[in-house]
C-alpha cells in the first residue's frame, strides 16, 4: 500500500509540472522519420561487430576500432573528434591462435575459447586430463606431486537443468507497471547467507589455483556456466602492467565437459591436444575514450554540455554486438541523425564511446575525474557545473522502453512528456529506480544527472551477454533503429531546454572511495 501511495504522489507531481516542459513536436517529428527511414545503424553495427571486433580494453583491435570511430563521426559532421586519455590503464592482450580438441577415447573438437590476460603455450600441448573436484583444502592432498605438467579439469561434473521458458524476452505490460513502483527499502541483510557461502567459495578457489600453480600444472580447463555450445568467458589475469601472470586457462561448453568428465570418472584416459597463441601487449599503456562534440549555439548556454555515449570495450569471444556494440552505434547514429536534419543546438553535445568499462567502469570514471569531479580529491572541476545530463545505452540490444531517474523526482515528469511522441513505439515507462552496472554511474555517483535507459532484455542474460553468441545475428535491427530515434530526440530536448535537467542533492564529502574490479 505505502508503494503505491508513493507512486500515486510520483505521478500527481508529475502532472503539476508536465504543462511547463516545452516540447518542439515538430522537430521530434523530423527526427523520427530520419532515424526511423533513413537509419545507419544497422551498417554501424557490422562495422563495429564485423570489421572492428573484438574490442577487448587496451588492445591493438580497441585502437583501430577507435580510430575507425573517430573518422566515422568527423565524416559525420562532428568537431574535436578524438581519442582522448584518461590516464593509464596496462596491458593488453590478443588471441592469434587457438585450438583443442579431446583426441582419445574418441575425436572431439571443443568448443572453448581462453579467458583473457592468460598467457598462451610455448607449443602445441598433447597430454593426458587430471580431474580435481575440489570441495575443500583436505582434497588437495591427494593431487600433491602428480599435477607437473598437466592439463586440469578443475570442477566436477556440471548440472544441466532443462529449462522450458523461451531464451529470448521482452517486458510485459504487467513488469513495466511493476517498475514504475518504488523499490522495497528493505532486504539488503536477507541473503547474507548467500554471500558468505560465495565468498568461501570464491576463498576456496584461490587457493586451489595458487596449489595448482605451484604444483606445475600446464593449463586448467573448466565449464562454461552456459549450455547448448554457449560459452560464457572472460578476464582469468589481471590488465594491470606487472601483474602476475597466471596460468593458461581455458572454458569449455559444459556439455563438452561434462562428457570428459564422465569418461575420466570410468578410470578411462582422457588425451587432450592444445594450442594456445595469445600475446601481452605492453607498447601503449593508457586508456582512451572515442569523444566528438556538436558545437552549442546559444550564447549563454554553449559551454553547457549533454553527453550521449556507451562503452566500446567488448570481451573477446564474440563480436561485443549487445555489449556494447549496439549502444556504441546507437549514440553514433543518435548523433548522425541530428547532424543529418542540421540542427543548431543551443548547448554544446559530446557523445563518449568508453574503454574499459568491463574492468570496472574505467574509462568513464577517469573521464568524469579529469573533467568533472575527482572522487580522490573529492574535488569540483570548471565542467561540473555545465553538465546538463549524461544518457547511457548499455543493457543489450533491445529497445527502449523508457528511463531510470536514478531517485531524481524532479526528472520524471519532464522524461514522462519526452517520451510521449513514441509511446507508440513502446517506449512510455518512467520509474524512480536506480539501475547500476553501466556508465551513467560515474555520473550519478558524483551527484551528476546520469541515466541508462529500460531496455528489453531480449536474449541478454540467457544467451548473448559475455559470450561466444555476442554476436551482430543475435541483435533486432528494429529495436535498434527505434533506440537511435529516441536517444537522439532526448538528447535535442537536453541541449534546447532553458535550464539544465534537475539535480538531485550531492554531499562531496560523502563519496566513496571505489575499489578496481581485478
Amino acid at each position: 500500500m505505502k508503494q503505491r501511495l508513493l507512486a500515486v504522489m510520483f505521478f500527481g507531481f508529475a502532472f503539476i509540472l508536465f504543462a511547463q516542459e516545452k516540447i518542439d513536436y515538430q522537430m521530434m517529428q523530423r527526427i523520427r522519420q530520419e532515424g526511423m527511414q533513413n537509419s545507419k545503424v544497422a551498417e554501424l553495427m557490422s562495422y563495429l561487430c564485423d570489421v572492428y571486433a573484438p574490442r577487448l580494453a587496451a588492445s591493438p583491435q580497441y585502437r583501430d576500432a577507435g580510430k575507425w570511430a573517430v573518422s566515422k563521426l568527423t565524416e559525420f559532421g562532428l568537431e574535436k573528434a578524438g581519442l582522448e586519455s584518461f590516464g593509464a590503464l596496462g596491458r593488453g592482450w590478443e588471441l592469434k591462435k587457438f585450438y583443442a580438441a579431446m583426441t582419445s577415447p574418441q575425436y572431439m573438437p571443443l568448443i572453448a575459447y581462453p579467458k583473457a590476460w592468460t598467457p598462451g603455450l610455448e607449443s602445441t600441448l598433447k597430454g593426458n586430463a587430471v580431474l580435481m573436484d575440489i570441495k575443500t583444502e583436505a582434497d588437495m592432498n591427494a593431487f600433491k606431486g602428480k599435477l607437473k605438467g598437466a592439463i586440469v579439469l578443475t570442477r566436477g561434473e556440471q548440472d544441466v537443468p532443462l529449462s522450458l521458458e523461451p531464451d529470448g524476452k521482452r517486458y510485459t505490460d504487467e513488469e513495466l507497471e511493476k517498475l514504475k513502483l518504488a523499490q522495497d527499502g528493505g532486504g539488503r541483510n536477507q541473503n547474507a547467507d548467500q554471500f558468505a557461502i560465495m565468498r568461501a567459495q570464491r576463498e576456496l578457489q584461490t587457493k586451489v589455483a595458487k596449489f595448482i600453480k605451484d604444483e606445475g600444472a600446464a593449463v586448467l580447463l573448466e565449464p562454461s556456466r552456459g549450455k547448448h555450445g554457449t560459452i560464457f568467458v572472460q578476464g582469468g589475469g589481471s590488465y594491470r602492467k606487472g601483474a602476475e601472470v597466471p596460468l593458461p586457462q581455458i572454458v569449455v561448453s559444459v556439455e563438452q565437459y561434462n562428457r570428459m568428465v564422465r569418461i575420466l570418472q570410468k578410470n578411462i584416459p582422457v588425451a587432450l591436444e592444445l594450442e594456445i597463441q595469445a600475446n601481452f601487449v605492453d607498447t601503449d599503456s593508457l586508456g582512451y575514450n572515442v569523444i566528438a562534440e556538436i558545437p552549442g549555439t546559444d550564447k549563454k548556454l554553449k559551454d553547457e554540455i549533454v553527453m550521449l555515449g556507451g562503452h566500446f570495450d567488448t570481451w573477446h569471444a564474440g563480436t561485443g554486438a549487445t555489449d556494447n556494440s549496439s549502444g556504441s552505434a546507437v549514440a553514433m547514429e543518435a548523433v548522425r541523425i541530428l547532424k543529418s536534419l542540421g540542427v543548431k543546438p543551443r548547448r554544446t553535445i559530446r557523445i563518449a564511446l568508453w574503454d574499459a568499462e568491463e574492468e570496472g567502469l574505467i574509462g568513464s570514471r577517469g573521464y568524469v575525474a579529469n573533467h568533472f569531479f575527482d572522487r580522490e580529491k573529492k574535488e569540483k572541476k570548471p565542467e561540473y557545473d555545465k553538465l546538463a545530463a549524461y544518457f547511457n545505452y548499455d543493457n543489450g540490444s533491445g529497445k527502449i522502453r523508457g528511463i531510470y531517474t536514478q531517485g531524481n523526482f524532479e526528472v520524471m515528469p519532464i522524461f514522462e512528456q519526452w517520451l510521449k511522441p513514441f509511446n507508440d513505439l513502446g517506449a512510455s515507462t518512467v520509474t524512480f529506480r536506480n539501475t547500476g552496472g553501466t556508465d551513467h554511474q560515474s555520473y550519478d555517483g558524483v551527484g551528476l544527472p546520469g541515466f541508462q535507459f529500460i531496455q528489453d532484455e531480449l536474449e541478454y542474460d540467457t544467451r548473448t551477454h559475455h559470450s561466444n553468441m555476442d554476436v551482430y545475428d543475435h541483435t533486432v535491427r528494429a529495436d535498434l533503429i527505434q533506440s537511435a530515434t529516441i536517444m537522439a530526440a532526448f538528447i535535442y530536448n537536453a541541449a534546447m531546454r532553458d535550464e539544465k535537467l534537475p539535480r538531485k542533492y550531492f554531499d562531496p564529502n560523502a563519496v566513496q572511495q571505489r575499489r578496481p574490479m581485478f
